[in-house]
């Protein structure tokens, strides 16, 4: 166990530090920061020394490599748009993130174990029909589009839902359902192919022969031994949702990390988009290591070597 830790763990830092030389350089090649932050009218030597003055006048190889030392410390530099450090502007914004993500995810695993669960059950009938349907249908809506079209009926027609931003109940429900619709589609789908797989097992056969309930053999023996996939599925929907959130906060005005990844591209702010993109890849990493170690848990087959 303790030999895989350490894997896993210099595989994350390696992740992480690939992540963010990919982002400083793509940002780089995005423009020139001083441009967007200097007057209109300022001239050619006022902008030179802006340039000198934010570091930016430097040679790219000295930038990245002032960029990574700062970053080993926990220093992102200061945001050149709101002019506080980078990384304060992040752990304010982290909050409204995991609580989308984490009410996305509750959809979608609240509605679609059981609905996977039933349309296995229940193979070949309506409910296995519309359950597949269903499925269907949440992974091919885009989220944009979905999340404008929740917002047609539901704040501009019917006028029973905020349009935007974060304070209430009400605000949260259709950016989660927006979010959470395609991970409800997935859930759905594999929950459905791991249960009927597990259902034509020679023990779920063993069971019945035995005399014993349907409920205790569905519930003992085939959740539990499907719920490998179920956990692996939530486990990579849960990186996905933290990515697709950049969309949907940005559709909902929702203050998160998503939307301020936006900003911080648009207006060039390259220690705040860094930063927000470390702390994005160190999540996405710590939530795939627990999947990893949940495995040893629900299956004691699984060995880590």
């Amino acid at each position: 166990m303790g030999q895989y830790l350490a894997r896993r763990l210099a595989l994350t830092l390696l992740t992480i530090f690939l992540g963010l030389s990919f982002m400083f350089v793509v940002l780089h090649m995005a423009g020139d920061p001083v441009l967007l932050l200097v007057p209109v009218d300022a001239s050619p030597d006022y902008i030179e020394r802006m340039r000198v003055e934010w570091g930016f006048a430097d040679p790219l190889w000295v930038q990245y490599g002032r960029f990574i030392g700062n970053a080993l410390l926990g220093d992102f530099g200061t945001s050149l748009r709101y002019n506080v450090p980078a990384l304060t502007l992040v752990l304010e914004r982290l909050p409204a993130t995991g609580l989308l993500t984490l009410a996305s995810m509750v959809f979608a695993v609240v509605l679609g174990v059981p609905l996977g669960f039933v349309a296995a059950v229940r193979k070949g009938r309506i409910a296995d029909r519309l359950s597949t349907v269903g499925s269907v249908l949440g992974q091919s809506i885009p989220s944009f589009w979905l999340g404008l079209l929740l917002i047609l009926v539901f704040s501009v027609t019917l006028g029973v839902l905020p349009t935007g931003g974060m304070g209430t109940l009400k605000q949260l429900i259709m950016p989660s359902v927006t979010l959470g619709l395609f991970s409800l589609g997935r859930v759905v789908k594999l929950t459905r192919s791991g249960v009927l797989e597990v259902l034509r097992a020679d023990f779920v056969r063993t069971a019945r022969a035995k005399g014993l309930r349907e409920w205790v053999v569905l519930y003992r023996h085939v959740l539990k031994n499907a719920a490998v996939p179920i956990v692996t599925i939530i486990g990579l929907q849960m990186g996905g949702l933290i990515g697709g959130a950049i969309v949907v906060e940005t559709i909902f005005a929702w203050p998160g990390l998503g939307r301020l990844i936006v900003q911080s591209i648009q207006f060039r702010d390259f220690p705040t988009a860094l930063a927000a993109v470390f702390f994005t890849a160190v999540l996405v990493s710590i939530i795939n290591v627990v999947v990893d170690l949940l495995y040893g848990l629900l299956n004691p087959r699984i060995v880590y070597e």
